[in-house]
C-alpha cells in the first residue's frame, strides 16, 4: 500500500548563499547592520541558525558577500562616454544605491578582504580617470573627493529627521517655534523660506554639488597639467601636487 504523502510537513524553498545574502540584504534595509544577527537571519529565512553556517562560516562572511551586493547593484562609469559625464552617472548611481541600503557606506571600504565586484568598481573608476586625462595624483584626488562627497551626503541623507512634503508640514510650527527670528534671522529666513516650502527636498541638492565638484576637479587638473609643462612656471601659479 502506498503511504500518502505529508500535507502538513513544512516544506521550505532550498536554501543557498545567494538565498543567505538575499535575506540578509532586506532585513538589515529593514532594521540597520547593527541589529542583524544570525538568529534573526534564520527567523527571516525560517530556519535553523545552523543551517545558515552551512552556506556562511559566519557574519562577516554575510557582511562581506552584502558589501560585494551593493556593488553590483552600482552603474560603472560607461567608458564610451567623456570621464566628467561617466563620473556623474556612477556617483548618481552610487548615491540611489547607498539610500536603498543605508547600513552600507561605513563597510563598503572597510572590508579586510576585498572581492572581486569590489576590486573591479575601482578598477573600472580610476581607468575612466585616466583615460579621461587626469594625471595619476589628480585620478587620486578626484576619486577621494567624489566618494567622500556622495558617501557623506547619502549618511547626512538616510538620517535625517523627517522625510516628504507631508511629514515635514505636520512638523512645520514645531520647527518654527524653535527657531525665532529675532535670535536666528538667517536659518529662520532659510527654514521658512526654504526647507519649508512645497517640494523641497534635501537631496535636491546632491546633484548641484557633483556638478560644481566634477568642474572644479577638471579645471584644478587641467591647471595643473599647463603648469607642469610649462618651462618656467609663475611663483603664483597653482602650486604643483604631489
Amino acid at each position: 500500500m502506498t503511504t500518502p504523502p505529508n500535507t502538513d510537513r513544512d516544506v521550505r524553498p532550498t536554501l543557498s548563499e545567494a538565498r543567505v545574502l538575499d535575506a540578509a540584504m532586506r532585513l538589515a534595509d529593514r532594521i540597520g547592520i547593527e541589529k542583524l544577527t544570525i538568529r534573526r537571519l534564520a527567523d527571516e529565512l525560517g530556519v535553523t541558525p545552523m543551517a545558515i553556517y552551512r552556506y556562511v562560516p559566519s557574519k562577516e562572511a554575510i557582511v562581506d558577500g552584502m558589501v560585494e551586493a551593493v556593488f553590483t547593484e552600482i552603474d560603472l562609469p560607461p567608458v564610451e562616454d567623456d570621464w566628467k559625464t561617466a563620473m556623474r552617472r556612477r556617483c548618481v548611481s552610487l548615491h540611489e544605491v547607498l539610500l536603498r541600503h543605508p547600513w552600507a557606506p561605513p563597510l563598503m571600504e572597510s572590508r579586510p578582504s576585498p572581492g572581486p565586484a569590489l576590486l573591479h568598481h575601482h578598477d573600472a573608476v580610476l581607468g575612466c580617470l585616466r583615460r579621461g586625462g587626469l594625471p595619476l595624483a589628480w585620478a587620486a584626488h578626484a576619486y577621494a573627493v567624489l566618494d567622500s562627497y556622495v558617501y557623506g551626503y547619502a549618511m547626512q541623507e538616510a538620517n535625517l529627521p523627517f522625510g516628504g512634503d507631508h511629514e515635514i508640514g505636520d512638523l512645520a510650527d514645531a520647527i518654527l517655534s524653535a527657531i525665532p527670528a529675532e535670535k536666528y534671522p538667517y536659518l529662520r529666513e532659510f527654514t521658512a523660506d526654504h526647507a519649508l516650502q512645497p517640494g523641497y527636498r534635501f537631496g535636491n541638492s546632491f546633484e548641484v554639488g557633483l556638478d560644481l565638484l566634477l568642474d572644479g576637479i577638471s579645471t584644478a587638473a587641467a591647471t595643473e597639467t599647463e603648469v607642469r609643462r610649462s618651462p618656467h612656471p609663475s611663483r603664483s601659479g597653482t602650486p604643483r601636487t604631489s
